[in-house]
């Protein structure tokens, strides 16, 4: 697996690339990146066996886009404005939010999140994602480490004799499979749009 990781990211493609500038965009896409986190993991598409929603894909094609530091920077970001009481996850609300939110069942697939930001980055910066199937492969990776965490803190929170794989894992497998699919199209597209923009 080549993990050769200078090649560029989709946000290197436009704007500054170097001094003040460079920080100010950068800065701005971290927050740009927090809204559209929290905007995803709102939206809810009804399906079964339960309802998708867009927080992993917003996750994972956010990683891809932005690289593994910036990428970093901005779930991180995120993590905090949720730790602050924000309502920015799948399952807050304004009555259950904040930290008490984050070490709950979800805990373990937040800590996921920041480390399928990070993997994703890598592989883009390897140039995963300019074709549908390496971007696929990227992206089940990500999940994998998203549900590793998710599933092993549902254990420590309710017992290893529990149905861990079918409270945290089965039931997601439909809508991430059709997610997946969906950023492998939607990152090459992408790089081909801007190839030809280029061009």
């Amino acid at each position: 697996m080549n993990l050769a990781t200078n090649r560029n990211v989709l946000v290197d493609l436009f704007g500054a690339t170097e001094g003040a500038g460079l920080r100010l965009k950068q800065a701005a896409l971290v927050v740009l990146g927090i809204g559209v986190l929290a905007v995803a993991a709102k939206i809810r598409i009804p399906m079964w066996p339960v309802p998708v929603t867009m927080g992993t894909f917003a996750v994972l094609t956010l990683g891809a886009a932005y690289g593994p530091r910036l990428g970093l920077a901005t779930i991180l970001g995120y993590m905090l404005v949720g730790a602050l009481g924000f309502d920015v996850f799948a399952g807050s609300s304004a009555e259950a939010n904040g930290l008490t939110y984050m070490m709950g069942g979800t805990g373990g697939y937040l800590a996921g999140y920041v480390a399928a930001t990070v993997l994703l980055g890598m592989l883009a910066r390897a140039g995963w994602d300019r074709t549908a199937p390496k971007m696929a492969g990227a992206m089940l990776m990500g999940n994998v480490l998203i549900y590793l965490p998710g599933v092993a803190w549902l254990g420590v929170l309710y017992g290893w004799d529990k149905p861990l794989l079918e409270w945290g894992l089965t039931p997601f497998l439909i809508g991430d499979a059709l997610k997946l699919a969906l950023a492998a199209v939607i990152l090459p597209l992408a790089w081909r749009a801007v190839g030809r923009a280029r061009g």
